[in-house]
C-alpha cells in the first residue's frame, strides 16, 4: 500500500470517540459491504439503526457511523433506558441495491455479536427490512407489528421532536402553543412529514425543503405548507428550523447566515463540530434543542418492545422528551454553556454512576 493515511485516521477516530469495537462486514459474492459500531454498553446492549446510504467513500461511511453510535449512547442515557449506543451501515443506494439477501447477510453478521448490538430503523431502511433481518437474528426492533413489534418508528420520533419543539418555545416565549409560529422542516420523509402533520395541527405556519422536489411538493399540498427551496432557508426570520434529513446542515456558513430563535428537528448529528458550532449558537443566541434527546422518540418505541411495553407506555416515554429539553435548556442559561454540552453532561453523568453500581 503507497500510504497508509486512511487506516491512521480510523484508528485516530477509534481514540476519539472511544469506541468499543468497530466490525467489519463484507460479502462480495452478494455485494455487502457494512460497519458495524458499538460505542458503549455500560447502561446495556448497544441498539443502532441500519442505514444505507452510497457514501462516497468508506472514510465517509466510517466517520457516520462512528458519530452515529456514538450519539446512540447518549440519547440512551439521558432518555433513561437500559441501553448503550451502536450503529451499522450499509454502504449502497438503499432504491436500487437492497435486497433480501444483503439484509439476511448482516443479520448473520449480528448475530455473531452475541446480542451486544441491536438493529433497528433508520435512513433507508425499514420495517419489511428489519423482518429480513430477523431471519437470522433476534437480535432486532423496529419488526412489523404482525410480529409483536412497533411498526414504523417515525411517528414516535416526530413526535418526541414536537415536544422538543414545544418545550423549547416554551422556554423562549412562556408558552408552547405553536398557533402563528413559523417552523422551516428541512427534510419530508416519513419523520419530517409526521412533523409537518402536528405542526399544522396545531396552526403554526410551516415552510418544507427537500432535494426530492416531487416528495416536498406532495407533502406541501397535503397539509397546507409552503414549498421553498433549500438555500432561502437560512436567510429567512423563523420561530423554528427543523433538519430533519442528514446532518450537518448547523455550520459556520449557515450559522452566520441563520435569523431563527430555535433549532429543533430530527436529523442525527446537526452540528457540524460539536464544540465550535454549539458554541457559535450560544453567543447569537439561538436555542438548539439536542438532536439526540428530542429524536428519541424511535429509540424509545424499541425499548418499549424490547421491554414488553404497550403502546401507551411508549407514548408516555416520549412525552419525557418535552420535560428533559426544559431542563437541558434551563441548565444551559444557568451554567452559560451550549445546549449540546449540558445535555451530554447529563447522560455522562447517568453513565459514570452506572458504571460505578456494575463495578460492585
Amino acid at each position: 500500500m503507497s500510504s497508509e493515511t486512511p487506516y491512521c485516521r480510523m484508528f485516530d477516530l477509534l481514540r476519539q470517540f472511544e469506541h468499543q469495537k468497530i466490525v467489519f462486514c463484507q460479502d462480495h459474492t452478494i455485494g455487502l459491504k457494512a460497519i458495524i459500531a458499538i460505542h458503549d454498553t455500560t447502561l446495556g446492549p448497544a441498539i443502532g439503526g441500519v442505514r444505507m446510504l452510497p457514501y462516497k467513500t468508506e472514510m465517509e461511511a466510517i466517520d457516520d457511523v462512528l458519530r452515529l453510535s456514538r450519539a446512540m449512547t447518549y440519547k440512551s442515557a439521558i432518555s433513561g433506558v437500559n441501553l448503550g449506543g451502536g450503529t451499522a451501515v450499509i454502504i449502497g443506494d438503499h432504491r436500487t441495491q437492497k435486497s433480501e439477501v444483503i439484509l439476511r447477510r448482516l443479520g448473520q453478521f449480528v448475530e455473531e455479536m452475541n446480542g451486544s448490538f441491536i438493529a433497528s430503523l433508520d435512513m433507508g431502511t425499514t420495517s419489511k427490512d428489519m423482518e429480513f433481518i430477523h431471519m437470522e437474528t433476534n437480535h432486532v426492533v423496529g419488526l412489523p407489528k404482525s410480529l409483536g413489534g412497533s411498526g414504523d418508528t417515525a411517528p414516535f420520533t416526530a413526535k418526541g421532536v414536537f415536544y422538543g419543539i414545544k418545550a423549547a418555545v416554551k422556554e423562549l416565549y412562556g408558552t408552547d402553543s405553536m398557533a402563528g409560529r413559523t417552523v422551516a422542516v428541512q427534510g419530508t420523509g416519513k419523520v419530517g412529514e409526521h412533523l409537518v402533520s402536528l405542526l399544522r395541527e396545531e396552526n403554526a405556519k410551516v415552510y418544507v425543503s427537500d432535494i426530492v422536489e416531487d416528495q416536498m411538493i406532495q407533502v406541501s399540498n397535503k397539509y397546507g405548507a409552503e414549498a421553498i427551496a433549500h438555500n432561502n432557508l437560512f436567510d429567512m426570520d423563523l420561530d423554528v428550523y427543523a433538519p430533519c434529513a442528514l446532518g450537518g446542515t448547523v455550520n459556520s456558513y449557515t450559522i452566520e447566515r441563520m435569523k431563527c430563535k430555535i433549532i429543533a428537528g430530527s436529523a442525527n448529528n446537526q452540528l457540524a463540530d460539536d464544540q465550535e458550532h454549539g458554541a457559535k449558537l450560544l453567543e447569537k443566541g439561538i436555542i438548539y434543542a439536542p438532536d439526540f434527546l428530542i429524536n428519541a422518540g424511535g429509540l424509545l418505541s424499541c425499548y418499549a418492545e424490547i421491554a414488553g411495553y404497550n403502546v401507551l407506555r411508549s407514548a408516555a416515554l416520549t412525552e419525557n422528551i418535552y420535560d428533559a429539553t426544559r431542563s437541558v435548556i434551563q441548565k444551559s442559561l444557568r451554567e452559560k454553556i451550549p445546549t449540546h454540552q449540558a445535555a451530554m453532561q447529563i447522560a455522562e453523568e447517568r453513565i459514570a454512576l452506572i458504571k460505578k453500581i456494575k463495578q460492585n
